[in-house]
């Protein structure tokens, strides 16, 4: 595969093993489409549900509809961990390994094994520049308990919570509902530590359906998230950047169900955006600052979204997470709040791999 040498080689990875693969396949979409093919040689790595990595010249279409798997040019390749090779090695269909220098990887994957630090850590390896937060942050946004900790020790407000092990839940299952019950009431939100967006969450109104939202929270995780009910707008911020990051007004999904669920959020399309939020000027003030707060407190680089709560009756403003890499879909948020603050995707696109690039020359310039 010859490479130009007068352009930045920018490989976008998506699909992942994760339970948030088919909403990978349409991020990545928004950046294969939007990116200046002038200024960029794009190469694109899907990795299947399996966990094989193939270079495909998939369209976006293609990559959104899962057909690319199919797609006879595939290539398996790797991300060489060795920083000699900077780059990719592919095996190419004749039986020989080829080299290809990567500039700056897009790791456009959602959940886990992509958002939580794990790819982050390959790239830190290779010495290879990537978008977004980088190894720490991404593991620690993961963990819903990791990052309410540090919210409690960073003094972010946010509802009341609590977490368990499995251990302990298979030891004392009815003490662990006791102590949930009597520091949270009703109704409790059960949610995996780590499963990503929206998946294997529950809303337990009594101890039978407690016990119950335990028991799928365990099929995602061995950690389980307790958090009390907050009766709120639900508003989100993108924030890009660090040493200063710069958080947007936020905005909100008017949802189709009870909670926002993850069917809501990236197949049905039931749920309407509307920016800037319905709140006062002062009250997206205060989002944006907590926004930009929590994402410098956990270490968050490149871009992230933040969500938040504001209570019904007494405005009062609590996180619920941060989303390492947010997603990128016609529907998503992120792009739709930077586009309202007057940086449409292309310039996004752009200015994102420039923070990329900046970072890698801060760290060993």
């Amino acid at each position: 595969m010859m490479q130009s040498e007068d352009k930045l080689c920018v490989v976008v990875l998506f699909g992942g093993m994760s339970s948030e693969h088919e909403v990978s396949r349409v991020s990545a979409g928004t950046f294969v489409d939007n990116l200046d093919r002038a200024r960029y040689e794009v190469l694109t790595v899907g990795i299947t549900r399996e966990g094989r990595w193939l270079c495909t010249e998939a369209t976006s279409a293609q990559m959104a509809d899962g057909s690319w798997e199919e797609l006879p040019g595939n290539m398996p390749c790797v991300i060489s961990p060795d920083r000699a090779d900077h780059g990719m090695i592919l095996f190419t269909p004749s039986g020989q390994v080829e080299k290809l220098h990567v500039d700056v990887v897009i790791p456009a994957l959602h959940g886990l094994w992509g958002e939580d630090g794990t790819v982050q850590g390959l790239l830190e390896l290779a010495g290879i520049p990537y978008v977004g937060c980088g190894v720490l942050a991404s593991a620690v946004c993961m963990d819903k308990a990791v990052a309410n900790a540090l919210f409690d020790a960073a003094g972010i407000p946010h509802t009341k919570w609590l977490s368990a092990c499995r251990w302990e839940i298979e030891s004392d299952l009815d003490g662990v509902c006791d102590g949930a019950i009597a520091k949270l009431g009703w109704p409790i939100f059960v949610k995996p530590a780590n499963a990503g967006s929206s998946v294997g969450i529950t809303k337990a109104h009594d101890r039978d359906e407690l016990k119950q939202a335990i028991a799928l929270a365990l099929e995602n995780d061995h950690k389980v998230v307790f958090e009390a009910f907050v009766d709120g707008h639900e508003v989100e911020c993108a924030v890009i950047g660090s040493d200063p990051a710069v958080a947007t007004r936020p905005g909100e999904i008017l949802a189709g169900a009870e909670f926002y669920t993850y069917d809501d959020k990236y197949k049905n399309g039931v749920s309407q955006v509307v920016i800037p939020a319905r709140l006062s000027e002062e009250k997206l003030d205060e989002v944006k600052t907590y926004a930009a707060m929590a994402y410098t407190a956990l270490n968050c680089e490149g871009l992230a979204r933040c969500d938040f709560f504001v209570e019904h009756g007494t405005d009062r403003v609590m996180i619920n997470e941060i989303n390492t890499f947010p997603g990128f879909t016609p529907i998503s948020m992120y792009p739709k709040l930077m586009e309202h603050e007057g940086t449409p995707v292309p310039a996004l696109i752009d200015h994102l791999i420039e923070l990329a690039l900046e970072r890698t020359e801060k760290q060993h310039g």
